[in-house]
């Protein structure tokens, strides 16, 4: 039985809706490919969480001045300065869950030491 958007299995309501609108899509894919509906369901959610939602925002967590910040890519002022990378960071993950956002990491040379996303 193919699922819609405002019929799918109990398994995923408590996904995103961008999230499960993706596991719908893999799930019915993989029932066309003639797998069970039991076998499906956590494949198509496991699938639709690595691929995630598109981030919202990048922030990008440099140091500057002897301080680390954590600021919005284009934006003038910092979200936040700090004393230690440890700091920003804690600052970032939040960023991430709240904003679905991506997190640019970088060293003190300026390099990309990482990148964070919120499936992450």
């Amino acid at each position: 039985m193919p699922w819609t958007k405002t019929d799918y299995p109990d398994s995923m309501k408590n996904l995103d809706k961008d999230i499960r609108d993706k596991a719908i899509e893999i799930a019915n894919s993989l029932l066309e490919d003639g797998y069970e509906e039991g076998r499906a369901i956590p494949i198509a959610i496991d699938e639709a969480k690595k691929v995630g939602p598109k981030s919202d925002v990048t922030y990008h967590v440099t140091e500057s001045d002897g301080k680390w910040e954590v600021k919005k890519e284009g934006a003038d002022r910092a979200a936040g300065k700090f004393d230690t990378k440890e700091d920003a960071m804690e600052r970032a993950d939040e960023l991430i869950d709240s904003r679905n956002a991506e997190i640019v990491i970088h060293r003190k040379d300026g390099s990309v030491q990482d990148t964070k996303k919120a499936t992450e």
